[in-house]
């Protein structure tokens, strides 16, 4: 049985290749050119191991998404490495977020990403094709923004609480295998969205993403092809919206549940699930 909650993973894991890895902890991130992250391993890696790479909110950091848990114990437990990047603070002193509004400059976020997971794949053993991108918030925005702009980057995604902003993107490439999952009770990101600094700034509407997602995957109907609910401890049931029947390469989940802003039980859990039956790889 492998161990739950490795924290200290990237300092006492053994590298496929039988070097110790040096890094990757609380106290010595991983560092790649242009950022740097944190990782948790379960006992056993090579190269088919999977990979969450997950990004932490606004004003959070990989500190905080390591030591989450009710996200990293269910990835440990069933042969998944779990991969925290730091987003850049705003101006340099302020919280921490990540580069996703459109037109913003700043880092290269796709680049950096694609840096860490090749980064961790190497020093460490694990995947660098089975990698699903995910993220909480402005995580879950930057993750929308790059699923939508370069859905090649990574094998699959998996938003939480957060889609695209005003003015809604007027189109994605695609195909894209995507899992959006969304409080119900949000009122951070409410799925209708909300003005931000005064009317400056418009979250957008997280039905329209959808919508802009099915065209991304050239879905023939508006219309679910299947309806599911899954019952999950503590934070009530998963109501799960699917479309099946668009393109080949395409993947498209919108789960609903009674909560507000923050990742529900049962999320990590029903991610792996959700990934292995839409790349076929268990």
């Amino acid at each position: 049985m492998m161990r739950l909650g490795i924290t200290t993973a990237a300092a006492l894991s053994l590298c496929a290749g039988g070097a110790w890895a040096a890094c990757g902890t609380s106290d010595d991130p991983c560092e790649v050119a242009s950022g740097s992250y944190l990782i948790s391993l379960p006992d056993t890696v090579d190269a088919t191991t999977p990979v969450l790479v997950f990004l932490h909110g606004y004003g959070g950091n990989p500190r905080g998404t390591i030591g989450n848990r009710r996200l990293v114990d269910p990835m440990i437990a069933q042969g998944w490495a779990v991969v925290a990047p730091e987003g850049l603070r705003r101006g340099g002193e302020g919280p921490r977020s990540w580069n996703f509004y459109p037109g913003r400059e700043g880092r290269d976020e796709t680049a950096f990403l694609r840096a860490v997971a090749d980064d961790a794949a190497e020093r460490f053993g694990i995947s660098a094709d089975r990698v699903m991108l995910g993220g909480f918030s402005a995580g879950g925005f930057m993750t929308s923004y790059l699923a939508c702009d370069a859905p090649e980057t990574f094998a699959a995604y998996a938003p939480v609480a957060g889609g695209f902003w005003r003015p809604h993107p007027e189109g994605c490439a695609g195909p894209v295998k995507l899992l959006h999952t969304h409080g119900w009770s949000d009122t951070t990101v409410p799925l209708e969205g909300r003005k931000l600094g005064g009317g400056a700034y418009q979250q957008g509407d997280i039905w329209a993403g959808m919508e802009i997602w099915r065209k991304a995957n050239r879905c023939p109907d508006d219309k679910p092809t299947s309806f599911s609910q899954t019952d999950v401890s503590h934070s009530g049931p998963f109501w799960k919206r699917q479309w099946d029947d668009c393109d080949s390469d395409s993947a498209l989940e919108f789960v609903l549940w009674s909560g507000g802003h923050t990742l529900p039980s049962g999320w990590s859990e029903m991610a792996i699930e959700w990934f292995e039956e839409v790349t076929g790889e268990p």
